[in-house]
């Protein structure tokens, strides 16, 4: 057990505590700074400022080492973190190494960890969807899980609220479930896609092709942007193109005068009072002294991340909760799910070898939901998912001139075009897909490791079978040759979409939070990360994590003011 390092309790008390600095942690601390309350954000990792610290931001591919590779002793030393998409020699410094935060893996799950001010937000592929009441209602109507303690409608005005502050481009395109949102002008697609949309959209009038709504400037806001396209946006962007909680939500917040940031801090608990029947603060070890104090607030927001925040929440143990704060139900850990990014398509297209790309868009197309809609039920399988995309020109024929001047000629010449598309499926909620606390094995801060059990299961793989089929169709329907269908049979984990675990309920006896991500008990510790989600859906998570946050703290301090906690 770390030491107790024992301070002034006036000094180490504060209106509220936020627990991590990423998505949600970031929008907690901008809202109730803003709102006026003395606010301590806590950080388990280092500190990052806005520019400064994004040391590979304008680097060329010939000024790295490796040439922004990874070598194998990295991917050696590293199997889990190296099998993301993001991880590369220009983004290495912003991830946790598989050695430095240990888990144990009952399944196989790549657990994909940035701890720094900032967290994933610096890293996050920030495309945003909102949610429907398709989504809303559909384990009431399935019988699946629990039903959702809100609708469409409690959540839009806090959809458009966070949209305007973070600046998403994009279309309005007027499909029902998929709300259109408070756009800034889209980015534009490239030739193949135009064709791709036209085909995909005549053959088949109920699907739609459009543009990614994307966390990405396409104009100047509030002094950040607009985007570059140089699509190097995992390295942190110099510009603030893209929306990060380091680059918007924490500057706005510190511009308050209210932010205390304390970087280095790993929560290891909540404390609760049994008397007052509320939560009085939060237990802290420092990451380098393993020095425990205690910080004292009205208000907490957990928003370390789903496991993490799990972690927090399973360790904070007391005579009311003796499984873990907010606990009542048994299903705090429980119900863990990770979008199914396991199927692509890829092809290639022999035409428009006349028209070329501009620049380095970071973003790409999108193909919603399209199965399950409208009363027409899949045979196979509930739910539905999405395809991303993108089109591209590929590099000329250089197997012929493998050296010399024949070889970089050829390199400057463009070769046909290609579609890559992805599918995002929906991940049903299941009870036995959990994480637990070991019994006997700590991770060096002292903190128990988090046991994940975690498998895609029959509805998700018949789902995986029907993306690759339709990707595969409506390619060869748009004309495009050569198509390879993959499954990548990658684990839970690696879609970086962690959700569940501590999902918001009507009932304490089946949910860990309210309709207002309270928590069951403690009336007074909010939850608004990707723990608190009930179902997946199948679009990007984040922008409604950041309006269940927003829509949370104008409840917190609304109950504040009216001594209800």
């Amino acid at each position: 057990m770390p030491n107790i390092n024992t301070k002034g309790t006036e000094q180490h008390t504060f209106d509220a505590i936020v627990v991590g600095s990423g998505m949600s942690g970031g929008w907690a601390a901008k809202e109730l700074c803003e709102k006026g309350l003395k606010t301590l954000v806590l950080e388990r990792g280092r500190n990052i400022e806005h520019i400064k610290d994004y040391p590979t931001a304008t680097m060329t591919p010939w000024e790295f080492e490796h040439h922004n590779n990874l070598t194998l002793k990295d991917k050696e030393e590293n199997p889990i973190v190296s099998r993301c998409y993001a991880y590369t020699e220009a983004t290495r410094h912003f991830f946790v190494k598989d050695k430095e935060h240990p888990y144990i893996q009952i399944k196989p799950f790549d657990w994909i960890k940035a701890y720094q001010v900032g967290g994933k937000s610096l890293l996050w592929g920030r495309w945003t969807q909102r949610w429907s009441d398709l989504d809303f209602e559909a384990n009431l109507k399935e019988g699946i899980a629990i039903d959702w303690p809100i609708r469409y409608k409690d959540i839009a005005p806090w959809y458009s609220y966070v949209e305007k502050f973070v600046g998403i481009s994009g279309n309005r395109d007027g499909i029902p479930h998929l709300p259109d949102g408070e756009f800034q002008p889209p980015m534009e697609m490239n030739s193949v896609e135009k064709h791709f949309k036209q085909a995909v959209e005549k053959s088949y009038p109920e699907r739609h092709v459009i543009i990614s709504r994307t966390a990405n400037l396409t104009k100047g806001l509030k002094g950040r942007g607009p985007c570059q396209y140089r699509d190097m946006c995992f390295r942190g962007c110099p510009f603030a193109g893209y929306f990060s909680s380091v680059s918007a939500t924490l500057p706005a917040a510190k511009a308050s005068g209210n932010l205390v940031l304390r970087p280095f801090s790993v929560v290891h608990s909540i404390i609760y009072d049994e008397k007052k029947q509320k939560a009085t603060g939060v237990r802290v070890i420092d990451a380098n002294t393993h020095q425990m104090s205690e910080y004292f607030a009205k208000i907490i927001f957990v928003n370390a991340g789903t496991l993490n925040t799990t972690l927090i929440l399973k360790n904070s143990i007391s005579a009311s909760f003796p499984n873990g704060l907010g606990n009542y139900s048994g299903v705090l850990g429980h119900f863990l799910m990770d979008h199914n990014y396991r199927g692509s398509v890829t092809a290639e297209y022999e035409g428009l070898q006349d028209k070329y790309t501009y620049g380095r868009r970071p973003t790409g197309i999108y193909v919603p939901r399209f199965t399950n809609l409208n009363g027409d039920k899949h045979a196979e399988y509930i739910r539905g998912f999405a395809f991303a995309g993108s089109g591209f020109r590929a590099t000329g024929n250089v197997q012929e001139q493998s050296i010399g001047a024949g070889y970089k000629d050829a390199l400057t010449e463009p070769g046909n075009w290609q579609m890559h598309m992805v599918g995002m499926g929906e991940c049903l909620p299941y009870h036995d897909n959990k994480v637990t606390l070991s019994k006997d094995k700590q991770d060096s801060w002292g903190m128990p490791l988090l046991e994940i059990d975690c498998s895609y299961k029959e509805n998700e793989l018949k789902m995986l079978q029907d993306i690759l089929n339709n990707g595969q169709e409506m390619l060869a329907t748009a004309g495009f040759k050569n198509i390879t269908i993959k499954d990548s049979e990658q684990a839970p984990g690696l879609g970086i979409h962690e959700m569940g675990t501590a999902r918001m309920g009507k009932d304490l006896n089946t949910s860990v939070l309210n309709e207002h991500n309270q928590v069951w008990g403690a009336p007074n510790v909010f939850v608004t990360d990707g723990a608190c989600m009930t179902s997946t859906a199948c679009q990007n998570p984040s922008l409604t994590y950041m309006a269940l946050t927003a829509r949370a703290v104008d409840y917190a301090v609304a109950e504040l003011k009216r001594n209800n906690i």
